[in-house]
């Protein structure tokens, strides 16, 4: 996620489409809430939640969905100031739950050490990790990053990054011996070489495996399917009304014109099958679905499709465009993914929340608006702007008296909901992923083994199985 600039609300922003199915929705959620909150109890009592993470969601009115899950969220400085002390409890069950005894920690940021707004959310999260009762420092594995550096930050924020040792099987600074080594770096430019094999009594989370050096979009989705089908079935309502169908497709070479052909075919079969979809809910609109990197983050590498003719003509700008993505690598894999309109404004802005969690809590969010993108396009480009949403009251307590779609509060515990539910997707991914050994060679972009293989199936058309067997 690209840092930006950031807006204060107005008022809550305006859902302008299909009323009536979200507001059946919303009136589904908030009635089965007991259920809802027993059954994710329940669920992380079989499954680890993410040390943290993002979703980005959409919202179309007909259809309430994630379309992304990031385990390493930057943006933390883009959530209002009175989300902190959910946030800070929050964190501190995290560390609790991973290492009781923790007194040190170290948090190792992107290596793009020069934007500010990214700085300010690692400033955000030293503070943050700080009041628990732990020694944060944040350490670099950047060759910019010789000595300890002082940045400072606007407001009159410093931030010292340091550079990392490797001492046998243990990581940290020169003076530094960390419990903790929390990353808030994606590992798209692969795994470093210093942060394998370290002593088991040095914690770091996330796990290398959750990175894009292995982790791939099209896994987490299938893992998602599983727990949308099960979420769904409890609540009473169709599981595509807060799941996009996907495909993946494989060998890819945009620039070398290579794999066009699979691409074509996959989207013209997820076309089908969304106008299938449109047609039993009774849904005017013309489906399009985004092709983007199946590894990957920063909005690069995506586009909008409507017809599978527009992924074999692409011109050499178009291509180029798709053919690389973050620290310059090369995209070979790409999931093709059900296009979820937005429908969400803030002051005739196109808008998209975003939910921030640690742990199995949901502690903040924002809107992502862009003022200069339609409802089908990819929002996470320059010239966004971001809106805090207060979810320190409104996303753990719906006002169950309000009737459907009067309460902000309403909403954004609907959003709460679906971010948890990709959460859960995620720790269940994680744990069917494994860390293959060709992993520190790159990001594993062009790697066709290891978890892509994790879970059978190149699309997400699967019987639904039940999380856990459960008694009771």
């Amino acid at each position: 996620m690209q840092p930006g600039n950031v807006i204060q609300p107005s008022s809550v922003p305006v859902l302008a489409a299909s009323a009536g199915p979200i507001l059946e929705f919303e009136r589904r959620i908030l009635d089965s809430m007991t259920d809802i909150e027993h059954w994710f109890r329940q669920n992380w009592q079989e499954h680890t939640p993410p040390f943290y993470g993002s979703v980005d969601l959409r919202n179309a009115g007909f259809k309430l969905a994630p379309v992304d899950m990031n385990l390493f969220p930057g943006g933390f400085n883009n959530l209002a100031e009175d989300t902190l002390p959910c946030t800070v409890q929050a964190a501190q069950v995290a560390i609790e739950r991973f290492c009781p005894d923790a007194r040190r920690l170290l948090l190792v940021p992107e290596r793009h050490t020069r934007n500010v707004f990214y700085l300010q959310n690692v400033a955000r999260l030293v503070r943050v990790l700080s009041i628990p009762g732990l020694d944060v420092r944040v350490g670099s594995f950047s060759p910019e990053v010789a000595a300890a550096t002082a940045i400072s930050l606007p407001g009159g924020e410093q931030l010292t990054v340091e550079p990392i040792r490797r001492r046998g099987d243990r990581v940290g600074l020169d003076d530094f011996d960390p419990c903790i080594v929390l990353l808030n770096n994606d590992l798209s430019a692969g795994i470093p070489p210093q942060l394998r094999d370290l002593d088991p009594t040095q914690t770091l989370l996330p796990p290398l495996h959750a990175g894009w050096a292995v982790r791939r979009k099209s896994n987490h989705f299938r893992c998602y399917d599983e727990v949308a089908q099960e979420f769904a079935q409890m609540i009473g309502v169709d599981p595509w009304t807060i799941n996009p169908l996907f495909a993946r497709c494989g060998m890819i070479d945009f620039r070398e014109k290579l794999g066009e052909e699979c691409l074509a075919h996959k989207v013209d079969q997820l076309l089908t099958e969304i106008r299938e979809r449109y047609r039993e809910h009774q849904i005017r609109e013309r489906p399009f679905v985004i092709v983007k990197a199946d590894a990957g983050t920063y909005g690069m590498g995506i586009m909008t499709v409507r017809d599978a003719s527009e992924v074999t003509g692409l011109n050499r700008k178009q291509r180029n465009k798709m053919a690389v993505i973050k620290e310059g690598l090369e995209v070979s894999e790409v999931i093709i993914q059900e296009g979820v309109p937005t429908y969400e404004t803030i002051e005739q802005a196109v808008a998209e929340p975003v939910v921030y969690m640690i742990d199995r809590y949901v502690v903040g969010g924002f809107y992502r608006v862009h003022r200069e993108r339609g409802i089908d396009e990819n929002l996470n480009a320059p010239g966004m702007e971001f809106v805090p949403l207060a979810f320190a009251n409104s996303c753990n307590l719906p006002n169950l008296l309000a009737k459907p779609g009067s309460s902000a509060q309403n909403r954004f515990y609907c959003y709460g909901v679906i971010g948890r539910l990709a959460s859960l997707a995620a720790s269940i991914e994680l744990e069917r992923t494994t860390l293959p050994a060709e992993a520190d060679q790159g990001a594993g972009l062009t790697h066709t083994s290891g978890p892509s293989a994790a879970v059978a199936g190149e699309g997400r058309r699967m019987n639904p199985v039940p999380l856990a067997e459960r008694a009771g």
